[in-house]
């Protein structure tokens, strides 16, 4: 790896992201800043974000394939890392049936794409792969720096490390909530992972791997909300991350979920000096 992402990051949507905010996670000491809702190919909100920062490396999470073609992607990189060197971490991933008309044959999808980066020059070591089941975590190892698996649990985190072996980056992203009331913190929570996410079938096979059945998914159960959303003070959150740090995760980006239009900047600092950063 060329980028230093530290050993723990923020994943925030582009459209709720910008130089102000990134500055402001940045001097709260978080290692990286995940773009995630599939930023477009040319990457603009990377720009943004480097060029209003110090030293925070920003990465995507994640670049759509279907969506962003691997050339114009891999243009925007050179741009970027000529720009900010050591920076940025390309973040790609093959999305989901449900919303793409044109999936058909997606592990094969992923290879052409990764092929396609390496004919324009991306280097392995800065770029990572969604990835969730062995197969596509074997891939993540073979032909990246590392894995960012999305709605999971530590115990995903355990069995991806045993998957990838030593040396390979695994990024997690976990949801979190800072509300001491369960039934608040579940109400803040099972809209964020019902939908879309329980209704996507990469994430309700991963899930069902993990133990959880139809019935809990279709009704995102309290034990499925609990499973992927950490939630009490702040430090039972950090204590919730650790686990996945302690099953193998290299970093883990936290997703904190607020009411709309709240400020994240009063829960981030909760967590930062819980985390000790």
């Amino acid at each position: 790896m060329t980028v230093q992402v530290g050993r723990y990051g923020v994943w925030r949507r582009a459209s709720d992201l910008d130089g102000m905010l990134a500055k402001r996670i940045e001097d709260l000491g978080y290692g990286a800043i995940w773009i995630g809702g599939s930023p477009p190919a040319d990457l603009a909100i990377v720009d943004e974000l480097l060029a209003a920062t110090d030293r925070i490396a920003i990465a995507t999470g994640i670049v759509n394939m279907w969506n962003s073609p691997a050339d114009e992607v891999a243009r925007s990189y050179h741009r970027i890392a000529s720009a900010h060197p050591d920076r940025f971490l390309l973040g790609v991933g093959i999305g989901h049936p449900e919303a793409t008309a044109q999936y058909a044959k997606p592990f094969d999808t992923i290879v052409g794409y990764l092929d396609a980066l390496d004919a324009a020059d991306v280097p392995v070591e800065a770029r990572v792969l969604a990835a969730l089941g062995p197969k596509v975590l074997r891939v993540a190892a073979e032909r990246t720096a590392g894995a960012h698996p999305y709605l999971t649990t530590p115990e995903h985190t355990r069995e991806a490390r045993e998957i990838l072996g030593a040396g390979v980056l695994l990024a997690p992203e976990h949801k979190v909530v800072i509300d001491t009331d369960p039934e608040r913190a579940r109400e803040l929570g099972r809209p964020a992972v019902r939908k879309p996410y329980l209704r996507l079938v990469n994430y309700r096979r991963n899930l069902m791997r993990l133990g959880f059945d139809e019935q809990q998914l279709d009704s995102a159960a309290d034990e499925v909300v609990d499973a992927v959303v950490a939630h009490g003070d702040a430090a039972a959150v950090a204590a919730r991350l650790r686990e996945h740090i302690d099953a193998g995760a290299d970093h883990v980006c936290a997703q904190l979920l607020v009411p709309a239009g709240a400020d994240p900047v009063p829960g981030l600092t909760e967590l930062a000096r819980a985390l000790g950063l």
